[in-house]
């Protein structure tokens, strides 16, 4: 299965496959944190751990955002966002320009 570099969104099942690996090696780092977290206490970890947590819910969403359609389409333009980012975020809702305004 090839992508089609004219489109800006991958095929569903390879978006699918990313974001399949992505949520596998989130929670292997969350698993990870919550063994180090039993034998320390420290704020940096409870922060790291928020973080996995909330890119575990950003990869759900992008799970739903290809059942209903909008996989690939940014939320702040509308216009698609570029399969080279996908590759790299594939749970990103955004693209560069409008992620930048964001954050």
């Amino acid at each position: 299965m090839s992508l089609d570099v004219t489109r800006a969104e991958p095929h569903s099942d390879e978006a699918r496959r990313r974001l399949e690996h992505a949520r596998t090696s989130r929670l292997a780092q969350l698993r990870a944190l919550d063994e180090t977290e039993r034998n320390t206490d420290d704020h940096l970890l409870s922060a790291q751990k928020a973080a996995m947590e909330r890119v575990l819910k950003e990869i759900e969403e992008a799970f739903a955002r290809i059942d209903d359609g909008s996989y690939g389409i940014c939320v702040g333009c509308a216009k698609p966002v570029p399969a080279e980012r996908l590759e790299i975020l594939p749970y990103t809702r955004h693209c560069v320009a409008c992620q930048r305004r964001t954050a």
